[in-house]
């Protein structure tokens, strides 16, 4: 899926009345089955900007186009139609706790399925052998039949990001998916990610705290207040325009306790990107 931002801007629903747009207008391109990394220091727009593309927040300025059509000027209905070939991946997966593995990850398939399909799948899952081939790519194939409310918080992101290889989906949109997996369980899912979305064509933006991971995709864009501080190839990112974009947020390189602020709730996101 082509992805178009032009001049787009977009407000935190949570602002406080007068704060500036979390994502000041901003002008890109993402060409299909291309892979993209956004880092930047808390605040940036990161997280906004996933949003916005997603069509779960709709631009306070500016025009968002996926494959040359604005979402935003289209009926409700083909809308939601739109929203079913996104897939969005929150930092916290919204996994019901009482639900099995295997129903969480083929839940993904709901957007392309008839009522009667879905339904069916409830009461005993349609796919066993997809869902357990995506479990496998993340080292979880074991935890097939097992309770969701039983996983550890890296375990779950893992079956966050599973959901994503089973979803009718031409643009993946990933929020900071690796906040609570170790360093090598990192590398393994993003170059899953990357291999798997090159595999079927399909566009890949995440945003990622983790810079050193950020530089294994082939194209970084780097957000600061909001606004666009570089676009670079991966292996371009110096430690030098690193330090120009974490300037006062040293502890986002260093690993250090940053100073504690009041979090601000995620944006709503509509049920035809994260299947409940």
């Amino acid at each position: 899926m082509r992805v178009e931002l032009l001049g787009l801007a977009a407000r935190h629903p949570a602002a406080a009345a007068g704060a500036p747009p979390a994502l000041q207008p901003l002008t890109l391109s993402i060409a299909p089955g291309e892979q993209v990394a956004v880092i930047g220091p808390s605040g940036a727009g990161k997280t906004t900007l996933l949003h916005a593309l997603a069509c779960a927040l709709k631009p306070g300025a500016g025009t968002l186009r996926l494959d040359g059509v604005d979402p935003w000027s289209l009926p409700v209905r083909e809308l939601q139609r739109l929203r079913g070939h996104l897939f969005l991946a929150p930092q916290t997966p919204p996994l019901p706790p009482r639900q099995r593995v295997i129903t969480a990850v083929l839940a993904a398939r709901l957007p392309a399925q008839s009522l009667w399909t879905s339904l069916r799948s409830l009461v005993y899952p349609s796919d066993i052998g997809a869902a357990h081939a995506a479990l496998m790519r993340f080292d979880l194939a074991h935890k097939l039949w097992e309770r969701v409310d039983r996983l550890s918080g890296g375990e779950r992101q893992r079956i966050g990001l599973a959901r994503g290889l089973l979803a009718p989906a031409s643009l993946w949109l990933v929020d900071e998916p690796l906040s609570a997996l170790d360093p090598t369980r990192a590398r393994q899912a993003v170059d899953t990610l990357i291999q798997v979305a090159a595999e079927r064509g399909a566009t890949l933006v995440t945003t990622l705290h983790q810079v050193d991971v950020a530089t294994r995709f082939p194209r970084v864009i780097g957000l600061r207040d909001g606004l666009l501080a570089f676009d670079l190839p991966g292996a371009q990112v110096t430690r030098e325009r690193l330090a120009q974009l974490y300037v006062q947020h040293e502890h986002e390189l260093t690993g250090a306790a940053p100073t504690a602020q009041a979090p601000q709730p995620a944006p709503p996101v509509p049920a035809a990107l994260v299947c409940r």
